[in-house]
């Protein structure tokens, strides 16, 4: 009989990596479109590491010594963060938004709903993938 580590999320991880990966190519050739082309190649930038982060994380699976429930939670909480990072920088772009990424929005800005939609998702993103990454260093970390 398999088990949900060995095969199922394994799997899943590796193609949620290589699909990010694929997003990312895509959102390069569409910089020059965006309200905010900057913005814009930090969100092709992150969806081609994060495909990768996901695809490293599907190749140590079966390492992490946790129980079915930790695995599932950290599954959700890695390409739950991994992809709402990259929609919310890829929404940014397109607003002209600046309150999340102050840096590469300097000089735009839009809507207060916008804005906070951004500020949220990468937020929401930023402590999915903290979460997960404790999660996966517990669980490599833990005796066997």
């Amino acid at each position: 009989m398999t088990t949900i580590k060995e095969h199922v999320h394994p799997q899943q991880l590796i193609f949620a990596g290589m699909l990010l990966f694929l997003f990312g190519l895509l959102n390069g050739m569409a910089i020059p479109s965006f309200t905010n082309p900057k913005l814009g190649l930090s969100a092709h930038l992150s969806a081609l590491q994060h495909g990768l982060v996901l695809i490293v994380f599907g190749l140590i699976w079966n390492r992490l010594q946790l129980s079915e429930k930790g695995l599932t939670w950290c599954f959700r909480f890695s390409v739950f963060s991994m992809y709402i990072i990259w929609i919310a920088l890829v929404l940014g772009a397109a607003w002209g938004t600046i309150s999340g990424t102050p840096m590469a929005g300097a000089g735009f800005g839009t809507t207060q709903g916008k804005e906070t939609t951004v500020f949220v998702l990468l937020n929401a993103g930023s402590i999915a993938i903290v979460i997960a990454t404790l999660q996966i260093l517990y669980g490599l970390a833990k005796k066997r």
